[in-house]
């Protein structure tokens, strides 16, 4: 009995992502119109760059968004520009501990038509700086970044991969798959 409350424990309290949402009318208001985006993290994060690249990246290849840009700015909806529907802002706090990183971040997709909140999630957590299970991702990043993202890679990409899971996917059309393919990213 003792080690099926310990499984259970172990389930349940241990994830990155605290807490996420979307709007009730996802469906209607947003698959098919809050699609392209912008990605912007706020500017006094450390290795703001490499969130924001991270973050795109993410939400292109495993959540169907058409992610073009990526920012670092304090505020968002600046990035509403021609060709972008939305904006995925991320507010991390992050500092390196130890051999790793402690971070936590507040994300939301803002829609750009009336920068009401579409989705958003907070999550946080410790992750080492050396695994292996990314090194060529961490490799990546560091040649296109530099030497100063190396600590962060592995912390952002963990916690960014767990909070980034619970946003919603859009539908794209045809036109939009098209634009996709061609973005390549």
């Amino acid at each position: 009995m003792r080690l099926i409350w310990l499984g259970l424990a172990l389930l349940g309290g241990c994830g990155a992502v605290q807490g996420s949402s979307v709007r009730p009318d996802y469906e209607t208001e947003d698959a098919t119109k809050t699609v392209r985006l912008a990605v912007v993290t706020a500017s006094t994060t450390p290795a703001a760059p490499l969130w924001s690249r991270i973050a795109r990246r993410y939400a292109n290849h495993h959540r169907d968004f058409i992610a073009k840009e990526e920012h670092v700015a304090q505020t968002p909806l600046e990035r509403c520009t021609d060709g972008i529907e939305g904006v995925l802002w991320l507010k991390p706090v992050a500092r390196l501990e130890g051999e790793g990183a402690q971070l936590s971040t507040h994300a939301q997709l803002l829609r750009c038509r009336d920068g009401q909140e579409v989705w958003r999630a907070q999550g946080g957590g410790s992750w080492p700086s050396a695994d292996p299970t990314i090194f060529e991702l961490r490799r990546q990043y560091v040649e296109e970044l530099g030497a100063s993202v190396e600590p962060w890679v592995a912390p952002v990409f963990h916690l960014l991969r767990a909070v980034l899971d619970t946003l919603p996917k859009p539908r794209l059309d045809e036109d939009g798959i098209m634009e996709k393919i061609e973005l390549g990213e």
